[in-house]
């Protein structure tokens, strides 16, 4: 049996949760890490949007629909939100938000075909497999606490 394409989101979700629950107690110091300072809510932040944003993009796309543009701001903006205390309810929250986030890749993927999967639109652009791959990098966003 093949395994799911979106295996690899879940395994991620897993690992950014589990590194977000040594966040609570955190110092409120921002953390320094490739040109950007990181917060727990900043991390789990951009780890939700690019969930999302990927997301939009698989559906567009699976619809015969262009993909919207990329708008986000992304990891260069630090917003006051993300200074927040991290408490165990946000901890919940995060994992109750990017859980769904995981089910609905699965959702939605299942039972899509490895042709649609690995069909290249155009060229230059990432297969639907390759996006769902590059979603699993999200893991970065929370490795940037440590």
């Amino acid at each position: 049996m093949e395994t799911p394409v979106t295996d690899v989101i879940d395994a991620a979700v897993a690992e950014v949760l589990e590194l977000a629950a040594g966040w609570l107690g955190w110092d409120g110091r921002p953390v320094a890490r490739d040109g950007n300072a990181w917060t727990p809510h900043k991390a789990l932040r951009r780890v939700a949007d690019h969930l999302l944003d990927h997301l939009a993009e698989l559906e567009c796309r699976l619809a015969g629909l262009a993909p919207l543009p990329d708008a986000w701001h992304g990891r260069t903006v630090t917003t006051h939100a993300d200074f927040a205390r991290f408490t165990e309810t946000d901890l919940d929250e995060a994992r109750s938000r990017l859980t769904r986030l995981a089910a609905c890749y699965r959702a939605r993927l299942a039972g899509v075909g490895a042709d649609v999967l690995d069909a290249r639109p155009d060229p230059g652009t990432w297969t639907l497999r390759e996006v769902v791959n590059h979603v699993a990098g999200v893991t970065y966003y929370a490795r940037a606490m440590t």
